[in-house]
């Protein structure tokens, strides 16, 4: 049965991205019992999240704090402001990242949840030259993403 859970600030880890990025890891699916998982993420000006995936088992769903997002959602390019919810079912191919114009932060949920932090500290790691992208190889199906293109989609 979930409980209620409140996460501080101070008790949030925070995984360090080139260009003064970061992810804030918020909620592992652990403490909800699976019903969702949810991230802060600020990238830099023009930085991509991540390249075309699709979750088989999740929706994820967006909400931008401040700046600008552009989000590629099934082949179609949008920008999604401060104040946006964005809100992409399973099976859904989309990518993202933060326009050229600034930085941009936004939380992210994904819903149900999935133990998903160690892809997340991996990913850091990769970003910081400090891993290759093949460790991910093996990563993919435990963590349902599946990619659907080449890193360069804008």
């Amino acid at each position: 049965m979930t409980k209620p859970f409140i996460v501080e600030e101070r008790d949030v880890e925070a995984v360090q991205l080139p260009g003064g990025g970061a992810f804030w890891l918020l909620e592992d699916a652990e403490n909800s019992h699976g019903l969702f998982g949810a991230n802060r993420l600020l990238l830099p000006a023009g930085a991509d999240g991540t390249r075309p995936h699709h979750h088989t088992r999740s929706t994820e769903i967006f909400y931008i704090l401040s700046g600008t997002m552009e989000f590629l959602v099934e082949g179609a390019l949008h920008q999604a402001r401060q104040g946006t919810l964005i809100s992409i079912p399973p099976n859904t191919t989309h990518a993202f990242g933060a326009s050229s114009a600034g930085p941009a932060e936004f939380l992210a949920l994904l819903t149900p949840g999935i133990p998903r932090f160690d892809y997340f500290r991996q990913l850091g790691r990769i970003a910081r030259g400090e891993a290759d992208w093949s460790t991910m190889d093996d990563l993919h199906d435990r963590f349902d993403v599946h990619f659907d293109g080449p890193p360069d989609w804008r």
